[in-house]
């Protein structure tokens, strides 16, 4: 270090001269018990928001859900009260009364009191828990105005307080009653021996947590949900009495499942399901070197031998994405670790083994990767140990490297019986599952060679585009168009109405392919789809790029018919499903040409020769109209069977002249109906779009019927 780095750090954080002969040992703060943690909350509990307010709920809860897991405990309640302190209660074996003989100290006041003290170190009191660095009880106390504990054991209830980490006594209620610093545990009244639990009810310190840190009731229902998934015959009870519902209202949530795991699968899938809920369970050895407390009170390395219990549920379902939940003795890791990593490797691997000795993979393709085999799948990987090994007291990652070797053992063992099974119902679903796999990766693979084909031209390679598309000369991409034109005798007329200056066209060939009812690859592979895609030059599908489509305006121009009508609502499918960011830009519109023309007989000064109009029921309306103003026409009136039909001038005129055309935008206000519409016009169920059909009937306009 040079000096002058020195003397800058000890006038900051020691305010010493700016002699460096000045910063002694003196100069350094050791900070004593649980002054480290008011000092710096952050490293225990993650933050001092509404999250690390959660957290410190989530610690209480997780002590009593330990007592749970040792078959200990089957109710928990969780109150939050009316003056903000929140309260949980179990009934469990209940924090030891009796002095600790180092401290001299209850063993209430010791788990609350001291960091790294707890149940959980020597391996006698639990096989397995979500806690593990014996710091959550005490850094919530550290943390809160007033913490109050009452235990039953031995046939009295046990009770102490505690303000800042400091025990006592309080009178009054609430954190702001008189505190009288004490020692020691208080017996408050006789009960029956057999009745055993804890009490555990505290006040944050609103001089560590931000003044608008909250909890969240949603968030504590889902955690309370997952611990109910995760330990079959545990009774979660919330009570609301502080009135964090909808509109301040108040109430009461019970979570109970005896399904476990797999009642928990189902609960998270929401796609239609390709095979039942498979449960994947096993165990497994490791050695682990820790160190241990010797009979001298020496710290001495010792290899100990752990158990690590496996429990996967898992199923494949019809839909793209993936959802894998990862717990550790019920303690959830949603940033995963090796547990995951073993799950995920053995999962790819497995299934890549099972379709090369099933041949469902032909020689020449790729093994099929990690994405292809988890597409569709909903997981909850569990393991049990003691003392895992987690990064930080948060607990969102497990560090222990045995798990990723364990988790792969016993998924690729129990998964490759599934997937190679005889039994009739167990093939059928296996084999519905690999097939879907080899889909995930044919497609991935389609899509990225797609992707690559498709990437935006530059104006070097934009001899690349279709030959039959007629570019614009503009660039300015605001201001330019594409007109998607329905057949080639309309491109001809459509070529000498358009301004070449900013309107480009390109025309498809009758009706293109439903991809409501197709894959993508299908889709890739379809001549017209691939060409409006490539055209537009921003992708399709999760790669969709707005900011680099070509056009401004994408139109779609087709007959005035029945026929048009079809082949615009297969173009709007195409773009809802592969392009729906330009849909919901507004970008997407449909030309609206007219369909009947009337020749006025002897136009008056500054009247149009033609009249046009845009369906029969105008065309009746308007010739009433005529015959009222006595206005005369002849009888001649050309209905446009098609954009073919019309002259350019025409065409320009009705519908590609910016001046005098109607345009009507594209848009999808209601998603959810848009999608289900979608679903019900071109997808496969044919009996919903039947019975709509049927219903729909005695609305008809037959008259807009060409026959």
């Amino acid at each position: 270090m040079t000096a002058d780095t020195s003397v800058s750090s000890t006038a900051l954080l020691a305010g010493a001269d700016r002699d460096d002969s000045n910063y002694t040992a003196r100069h350094l703060l050791v900070l004593e018990g649980l002054e480290a943690v008011r000092k710096r909350p952050g490293m225990y509990i993650g933050s001092t928001d509404s999250r690390g307010l959660m957290h410190c709920l989530w610690e209480i809860i997780d002590n009593s859900v330990d007592e749970a897991l040792g078959g200990y405990c089957d109710h928990i309640d969780v109150t939050l009260h009316e003056d903000g302190s929140v309260e949980v209660r179990d009934n469990g074996r209940g924090i030891p009364v009796d002095v600790e003989p180092k401290t001299g100290l209850s063993g209430v006041e010791v788990v609350m009191t001291k960091l790294h003290a707890g149940g959980k170190f020597g391996g006698g009191s639990y096989a397995a828990s979500g806690g593990l660095h014996g710091v959550g009880a005490s850094v919530v106390n550290a943390l809160s105005a007033r913490l109050d504990v009452e235990v039953d054991r031995g046939g009295s209830v046990h009770t102490t307080s505690f303000r800042r980490g400091v025990p006592g006594q309080f009178k009054g209620a609430g954190p702001e009653g008189a505190f009288e610093p004490t020692t020691g545990l208080r017996k408050t009244k006789r009960i029956p021996k057999t009745r055993t639990g804890t009490r555990v009810r505290y006040w944050a310190d609103r001089q560590i947590f931000l003044k608008d840190a909250k909890l969240s009731l949603e968030t504590l229902h889902q955690r309370a949900r997952q611990t109910a998934f995760l330990v079959p015959g545990l009774t979660l009870v919330v009570h609301d009495e502080y009135g964090l519902g909808e509109g301040g209202s108040k109430g009461e949530e019970s979570f109970r499942y005896d399904g476990g795991i797999s009642e928990f699968c189902e609960y998270l899938a929401r796609d239609k399901a390709v095979c039942d809920v498979l449960r994947l369970s096993g165990q497994g050895t490791f050695k682990e070197t820790v160190p241990v407390l010797d009979e001298y009170g020496q710290m001495t390395p010792t290899e100990v031998v752990r158990d690590l219990g496996v429990d996967v549920a898992l199923r494949w379902g019809t839909g793209y994405e993936t959802s894998v939940r990862s717990f550790v003795n019920i303690i959830a890791t949603p940033k995963g670790g090796t547990h995951v990593a073993g799950f995920e490797r053995a999962v790819t691997r497995t299934v890549n083994d099972v379709l090369r000795s099933a041949k469902l993979l032909r020689v020449a393709e790729d093994d099929v990767v990690k994405d292809d085999a988890l597409e569709g799948l909903t997981a909850v990987v569990t393991v049990r140990l003691a003392e895992p090994q987690f990064e930080g007291q948060t607990k969102e990652v497990l560090g222990t490297s045995a798990a990723n070797r364990i988790v792969a053992n016993v998924v690729a063992k129990e998964l490759k019986a599934f997937l190679t099974s005889t039994k009739r119902d167990a093939k059928a679903q296996a084999r519905a599952v690999l097939d879907k796999v080899v889909a995930a990766a044919r497609t991935r693979i389609a899509a990225r060679q797609h992707k690559e084909a498709q990437r935006r031209k530059t104006a070097l390679e934009s001899s690349s585009l279709p030959a039959k598309l007629a570019d614009c000369r503009s660039d300015d991409v605001d201001r330019s168009e594409l007109f998607i034109v329905e057949g080639d005798s309309a491109l001809g007329t459509a070529k000498l109405a358009r301004n070449s200056e900013f309107q480009a066209l390109l025309p498809i060939r009758g009706k293109i392919l439903n991809v409501q009812k197709s894959s993508v690859s299908d889709m890739l592979k379809n001549a017209e789809c691939g060409a409006i895609i490539q055209v537009i030059g921003a992708g399709s599908g999760r790669t969709f790029d707005l900011d680099a489509a070509r056009y401004g305006k994408i139109i779609l121009l087709v007959d005035a018919d029945v026929d048009g009508a079809h082949i615009r609502c297969l173009l709007l499918t195409l773009f809802q499903r592969y392009m729906r960011p330009m849909v919901e830009a507004g970008r997407v519109f449909a030309a609206v040409p007219p369909l009947h023309r009337i020749e006025l007989s002897q136009p008056k000064k500054g009247q149009d020769k033609y009249v046009y109009t845009y369906s029969d029921r105008e065309l009746r309306e308007t010739l009433l109209d005529f015959e009222r103003k006595n206005v005369r026409y002849k009888d001649s009136i050309q209905r446009y069977k098609g954009l073919g039909e019309m002259d350019a001038d025409q065409l320009a005129e009705t519908t590609m002249d910016p001046r005098h055309r109607t345009l009507r935008r594209i848009s999808m206000n209601d998603l959810d109906s848009a999608e289900q519409v979608f679903d019900l016009l071109m997808g496969n169920e044919v009996a919903p779009r039947k019975e709509f059909i049927t219903n729909s009937a005695a609305t008809l306009d037959r008259s807009r019927i060409d026959a």
